[in-house]
């Protein structure tokens, strides 16, 4: 026991001499060392009951923030297709085609992705939709980061429909009657300012348009805009078909 008060009396000494920027380990708030049983094999806890000082711990999140955050990330869950939160929308499941080479076997009906908003829900498949995500987070957003205070929308001019290339008769079906392709035609920014394919290709902004047609060849396998053709000048046509060569993008 003399022994034991002896090596309290040192430490004791020790913590008061400790100058003010000491790194040692401070004891929380409220701590009194004089009710701590003192413990011959932590002479340094015992230091830095003595020194008084408040814990540097991080308090905890408020409940009702914690609360509200996870309410959000299950309404994300809730309403997600393709197994992806950023895909918002509804599970559609098979749509047959009226005519042969149609149909989609395991559709959904796309409102949103990664938080841009589709002014029509597209039914699309997911490949095309998880195309139109990378698409949307590595081409669309950045081009536009600095327009409008960035995007919201997308103007969607066509998706799932069973007919032929350009409509023509005797054509090959579209890969929009496979679920495959989704057509845009204009872009809207959080301040209300939209672009066109049709008036902005040519303009001050056209760059930006530029570079995201340049971007997506690559996440899609066929990418078409106003230099391909008459069909394609006022939008751009995005569709996941493979080709032997490689993407096609004109």
């Amino acid at each position: 026991m003399k022994a034991l008060a002896l090596v309290l009396l040192v430490m004791a000494g020790l913590a008061s001499a400790a100058p003010d920027t000491s790194k040692r380990p401070v004891a929380r708030a409220g701590t009194d060392a004089r009710n701590v049983e003192p413990s011959p094999s932590a002479p340094v806890q015992l230091a830095a009951f003595a020194a008084g000082a408040t814990s540097l711990r991080p308090s905890l999140r408020p409940r009702a923030i914690v609360q509200r955050a996870m309410a959000r990330r299950a309404e994300r869950r809730k309403g997600q297709v393709c197994g992806d939160p950023d895909l918002q929308g509804d599970v559609v499941g098979f749509v047959p085609g009226r005519i042969n080479g149609c149909g989609v076997k395991e559709a959904v009906r796309l409102k949103s992705v990664s938080g841009v908003a589709l002014s029509q829900h597209a039914v699309i498949d997911c490949p095309t939709a998880k195309a139109l995500k990378r698409w949307t987070e590595k081409g669309a957003k950045p081009a536009l980061r600095n327009v409008g205070g960035g995007l919201k929308s997308y103007r969607v001019a066509a998706h799932y429909a069973c007919r032929t290339r350009n409509n023509r008769p005797g054509a090959r079906i579209s890969e929009h009657g496979r679920g495959k392709a989704i057509d845009i035609s204009g872009f809207v920014m959080q301040d209300g300012t939209t672009l066109t394919v049709l008036n902005d290709w040519n303009s001050r902004n056209g760059r930006a348009l530029k570079s995201m047609h340049k971007a997506a060849c690559g996440p899609f396998g066929t990418v078409l805009g106003p230099n391909s053709d008459r069909f394609h000048r006022d939008h751009f046509h995005f569709d996941t078909a493979k080709h032997r060569g490689g993407a096609y993008c004109r």
